[in-house]
């Protein structure tokens, strides 16, 4: 059996491997601003709970404007308390690299979900593709009215609203993650070089609404712009944005805003479906749906005008069905392999050899040459022998019933009770006998 690397404690080493207060043992995703691992953590009761790990790349977190604007955002997203939000759970440091720890959703993100379903050939039902958006906008809406304890808005903006940052679980439950990271990651004209600027956006330009992409101050408005491009996308089962050799950059497109037209799909009441799509892709912020809330009004009036009603059972059954669940079993096993690296080796007893007694050279003692624990109780004293009498007398008396010596006789040999009455016995008989004799001696 081959053996299994072991545990390294070093940021660069394989998996698994120890960070800080955890065991990473599954690589989840790369970005132009962190690693992400699938992460165990132990609690201090010995509990322990599947996590998510951040690393920021040391590259950015190098950078100090950076760094403080990401710790500010992460506590203000560890605020969110919400069951459409991913929550954060922990914000620092170790082995010199900057990370953030925030709840695991067993499942797939909607990006991954629909190259799954486009490599495998599955359509998303429209009414399942509108049930995660409706879960989105709760989420959204939540965190743009969250307010503090002196009931002063936070003024949340997620800035960051793309497939890879919505996650649905084989439950049905769906969560939107990485709230306020990106702004920590908008570093235009904040002292990043060009390659770092670029690297940070590589990806999420394509959901960006024009104002962020200009560089402008957003506000809740430009998180409903990126949910209005997930809605075309899954109408359109297309990218919005798509990058060409000869083409403007993603950027570039996302600054113009030039949204192509829907193709017709023959959904019920498109027309409806289409409107409410690009009211939330218009260009002038001001002519957009004031908030998360007023969109999903009407994507659930027009669930509720077809006849649908979405559960969440009924969309885990679905990714269940359509996608399976390998990827968990496969996680679940690198999970339980690498806890059990971090016990170590398996304990092996090696028992002591044989050795076979010769009976030629070791004699057998018997039991009964054995040294007893104790020395035993001296034998009782003989009896003495009784003087002969010269004349015995004729007596009388009744000899003594043979039934006591019988009975004696009876008894174990070697018992000193025994002995003591045979002597008191004989002598007893002796001294009746004698006086037996002086009165008949004496009688006139």
């Amino acid at each position: 059996m081959p053996s299994e690397p072991p545990l390294s404690s070093s940021p660069s080493g394989r998996l698994p491997r120890k960070f800080g207060p955890y065991l990473l043992f599954d690589k989840i995703g790369m970005g132009g601003m962190a690693e992400i691992f699938l992460a165990r953590a132990r609690t201090e009761l010995g509990g322990q709970r599947r996590v998510v790990v951040k690393q920021i790349l040391p590259g950015l977190a190098a950078l100090p404007q950076f760094a403080e604007m990401l710790i500010h955002e992460a506590k203000l997203a560890a605020l969110l308390d919400h069951a459409n939000v991913a929550q954060v759970y922990d914000l620092g440091r170790a082995d010199d690299r900057l990370f953030i720890a925030m709840e695991y959703v067993e499942g797939f993100d909607l990006n991954d979900l629909l190259r799954r379903c486009t490599r495998q050939k599955v359509p998303v039902p429209i009414e399942l593709a509108l049930a995660i958006l409706s879960d989105t906008l709760r989420g959204l809406d939540y965190a743009h009215r969250r307010t503090a304890d002196d009931g002063r808005s936070l003024g949340i903006v997620h800035r960051d609203v793309s497939p890879s940052n919505v996650l649905v679980s084989f439950d049905g439950q769906v969560k939107l993650c990485d709230f306020g990271i990106a702004h920590a990651n908008d570093l235009v004209d904040k002292g990043a070089s060009q390659e770092q600027t670029a690297e940070a956006l590589k990806g999420k330009a394509g959901y960006m609404s024009p104002e962020h992409a200009r560089g402008e101050p957003v506000d809740a408005r430009a998180d409903v712009f990126a949910v209005g491009i997930l809605l075309w996308e899954l109408l359109a089962g297309k990218r919005m944005y798509r990058q060409t050799d000869a083409g403007p950059s993603l950027l570039e497109q996302a600054r113009r805003a030039d949204i192509p037209k829907l193709p017709e799909k023959g959904l019920p009441d498109e027309e409806r479906l289409h409107a409410i799509a690009l009211k939330a892709l218009a260009p002038d912020r001001n002519d957009r749906y004031a908030s998360a809330a007023a969109m999903l009004r009407d994507i659930d009036e027009y669930l509720a005008q077809a006849n649908v009603v979405v559960s969440p059972i009924r969309l885990g059954d679905w990714l269940v069905a359509s996608l399976g669940s390998d990827i968990v079993v496969e996680r679940r096993r690198r999970q339980r392999a690498a806890e059990a690296l971090e016990l170590g080796p398996p304990v092996t007893l090696t028992p002591l050899p044989f050795r076979p007694v010769n009976p030629e050279v070791t004699p057998i003692v018997p039991p009964a040459a054995l040294k007893p624990s104790r020395p035993p109780a001296p034998p009782p004293p003989p009896a003495p022998e009784p003087a002969p009498l010269a004349d015995p007398p004729v007596s009388t008396v009744d000899p003594p019933s043979a039934a006591p010596a019988v009975e004696l006789a009876s008894r174990p040999p070697g018992s000193p009770d025994r002995s003591r009455l045979i002597t008191f016995v004989a002598a007893l008989i002796l001294v009746l006998l004698g006086v037996a004799g002086l009165v008949a001696h004496g009688r006139p």
